[in-house]
């Protein structure tokens, strides 16, 4: 049914030239366009990660692959903010006023999930007109939200529509798609699940590199660390300055080089993480959001890169590790995700440190600092598992495959 046509729902998409965000969901409509299905990428009139409204009139949406259909948001200012569930409700109300109007030659529907109301309505509507419905787990609701709403009982009582939201949306699903394992099986029905990494495009990443390398200056007597990714609360980045503050004179005097440590990216905590280094004159360097392939060239040209979690995360396999995986460098991982842990070890492209302990940190950072043997070995398995199970050209195609086996099915 390559003619078939497909809904492909997201409240929250990094869409053609924008800066920040994650392009997962429009990366796997553009797939199944190029396949030959017509695709509608239904996303919100409000960009998440800039936290503005989009100019929906811009040619820059409207020369993609597939469809792209605004829905209407009044957005928010922060993620941890009243009207962020409010944002999202009105998005979801919408959608779904969308869907009943416009949806009836739908064949399929593919939904990120969360927000959780959203994929309870596309999923509504596909199980009321009979058709597929793919719910793609990037994250988990009400788990992840529970990290900024500890109150139990009230947390409990408060967050029960994530839970419900999320229920309906899992029992509509007729494949479930997760980012990780633990992810995908979040979904217990008895239908097929499959595990995609969000992966990277390591071609595109590799440009990046050739590219901008020769711009970036590093000299012999300096050791690099880099972070790449969001400054929100479930990320410890303050550990993370704390520890390199410390390894910092310890590498100076025992081998002779220079720390510092790079933060690439942007959020909340990003001034208070700047106080941070300031009052304990930590060798920072905040970078801010950077175009995505100039990061891949700073990855790759610093020598230690850092997964760093708090303790209670509910992450499991983020965003980021493909792109630190495609660098070909050591990962320290303070995430407790069994699974990551686990591959962290057996595919032998990092080590594990307990989240939030300072002197753990320091201790696993001095002696990969020591250790280039090491590092060059991790590095090269990492890259190594990149290309084997990162690499979305590659690993992609197992959604391609689902997609054509559910329609063909229907």
């Amino acid at each position: 049914m390559s003619n078939a046509k497909i809904a492909v729902v997201t409240q929250a998409v990094k869409l053609a030239d924008e800066t920040a965000g994650l392009n997962r969901t429009s990366y796997i409509a553009e797939l199944l366009a190029r396949e030959g299905y017509e695709v509608d990428l239904l996303t919100s009139t409000f960009q998440h990660w800039e936290k503005k409204r989009r100019d929906i009139a811009d040619p820059k949406y409207h020369e993609l692959p597939y469809e792209v259909i605004f829905i209407e948001e009044p957005g928010y200012g922060s993620n941890i903010n009243p009207k962020r569930i409010y944002s999202q409700s009105v998005f979801s109300k919408n959608l779904r006023r969308y869907l009943e109007r416009y949806g009836a030659d739908y064949d399929l529907v593919w939904c990120q999930i969360p927000p959780n109301n959203i994929a309870a309505d596309a999923g509504t509507f596909a199980h009321e007109r009979n058709i597929p419905f793919v719910v793609d787990i990037n994250d988990l609701w009400p788990e992840a939200m529970k990290m900024v709403a500890d109150v139990p009982v009230l947390s409990d009582f408060a967050l029960s529509d994530f839970e419900r939201n999320a229920a309906i949306a899992y029992a509509c699903a007729s494949a479930a798609v997760g980012t990780s394992h633990e992810y995908a099986h979040r979904c217990l029905q008895d239908i097929p699940h499959l595990t995609v990494y969000v992966g990277g495009d390591i071609a595109y990443f590799d440009e990046g590199v050739k590219r901008y390398a020769p711009s970036i200056a590093k000299n012999d007597d300096e050791l690099w660390i880099a972070y790449a990714g969001s400054l929100a609360r479930s990320y410890d980045v303050a550990t993370l300055v704390h520890a390199c503050q410390l390894a910092a004179p310890i590498i100076a005097e025992e081998l002779g080089k220079r720390l510092s440590l790079y933060i690439m990216g942007d959020g909340p905590n990003r001034p208070g993480l700047e106080r941070l280094a300031d009052e304990i004159d930590a060798p920072v360097v905040f970078t801010g959001y950077v175009d995505y392939q100039i990061m891949a060239a700073y990855l790759v040209a610093s020598d230690i890169l850092v997964n760093s979690l708090i303790k209670g995360a509910p992450q499991s396999i983020v965003s980021k590790i493909a792109d630190y995986l495609c660098a070909g460098r050591p990962i320290i991982n303070t995430g407790e995700s069994q699974e990551f842990k686990d591959k962290c070890t057996n595919d032998g492209f990092g080590v594990n440190v307990e989240p939030e302990d300072v002197a753990e940190l320091v201790g696993a950072i001095v002696a990969l600092a020591h250790d280039e043997e090491a590092r060059d070995r991790m590095g090269k398995r990492g890259r190594a598992i990149a290309e084997e199970q990162f690499d979305r050209p590659v690993a992609y195609r197992e959604i391609v495959d689902l997609v054509g086996r559910l329609l063909e099915d229907s």
